[in-house]
């Protein structure tokens, strides 16, 4: 079956050809005529959840595109996820990421695949301003408000990637179900998520997360949405018990600014030795090591080829 888009007003399916993009700015429905909502010229699929309190506070993306380069978390982890993509997926043609954010892990994707043409999407426009902006000079990028789960292709990617997003939807496996059915037959998904309950505090609670996940519950539901996992590991495992100790022991913050001020105001000598710690880590991951507790864990996975 060729790669296929839907409309979202009378579910009508449209193969996609070679060297089309899934959508782009102008597309309208060749059954019915239907016109996607725009906002800021990006096609909307669910403008009623834009900037909405939707698993995410829109205010934190202007704080967020500030502090993610050179923040000792951000950075590594970006090199973790690109370094998982070459070796996987090299020849990945089309990449789609749900909640791209500001764009800092999309820009390393698009970097690490540079031939590949990326669908981007985001429910938040806020974030789309930023993400945007951080890829002006990637034409072959296409921009979407989305909801994610509800994604009108199947059958559509080689490539899906939902970076510290799913832990903020109630339905997470109905996103995973979504992943997989955009996804071509031997197609691959890198899933990252916040890792242990007992790690749970007031930054998940301000950060709208719905749950942290337990060792192997990411790699369950992803097998029940009919992935085969290829690699699983966590993140943020050396750091693991300064992470613990600074969840239980400091005080709640009061607000979201509290909150952003205290996770991105590090001193620089902090976030320097931090960030040699984490690269260091990520180094050993890309060599074999897996590492069996950490702050988040990443998954690599393939859509069997039936």
């Amino acid at each position: 079956m060729p790669p296929q888009r839907f409309c979202p007003a009378c579910a009508a399916a449209e193969p996609v050809r070679d060297h089309e993009p899934i959508w782009s700015a102008g597309w309208v429905c060749r059954a019915c005529g239907h016109e996607p909502n725009r906002i800021d010229g990006v096609i909307a699929f669910a403008p009623e959840l834009a900037d909405t309190l939707s698993g995410f506070d829109p205010r934190s993306f202007d704080a967020l595109s500030r502090n993610e380069n050179g923040h000792y978390w951000f950075e590594p982890r970006n090199r973790l996820i690109t370094g998982l993509i070459r070796r996987h997926f090299p020849e990945t043609k089309r990449y789609l990421e749900v909640g791209c954010g500001t764009g800092f892990v999309l820009r390393g994707v698009h970097q690490a695949l540079p031939a590949a043409a990326i669908a981007a999407s985001e429910v938040h426009p806020a974030g789309l301003i930023h993400a945007r902006r951080r890829l002006a000079d990637a034409p072959s990028v296409t921009f979407l408000q989305m909801d994610a789960r509800h994604i009108p292709a199947r059958g559509a990617f080689d490539l899906v990637g939902a970076y510290d997003v799913i832990e903020h939807i109630e339905e997470d496996e109905q996103v995973l179900a979504e992943l997989h059915g955009a996804l071509a037959p031997g197609g691959g998904a890198v899933i990252a998520v916040p890792q242990h309950p007992f790690l749970w505090s007031a930054v998940d609670d301000l950060g709208h997360h719905v749950r942290r996940y337990a060792r192997g519950e990411l790699e369950n539901k992803m097998r029940r949405a009919g992935f085969d996992i290829l690699f699983s590991s966590s993140y943020t495992a050396v750091l693991l018990p300064l992470m613990a100790a600074s969840r239980m022991r400091r005080e709640r913050p009061a607000a979201l600014d509290d909150l952003l001020k205290r996770e991105y105001d590090v001193p620089p000598w902090l976030n320097k030795l931090l960030r040699g710690v984490l690269q260091a880590e990520v180094s050993c991951t890309l060599a074999g090591l897996r590492w069996p507790a950490g702050g988040s864990r990443i998954v690599v996975a393939r859509k069997p080829v039936r």
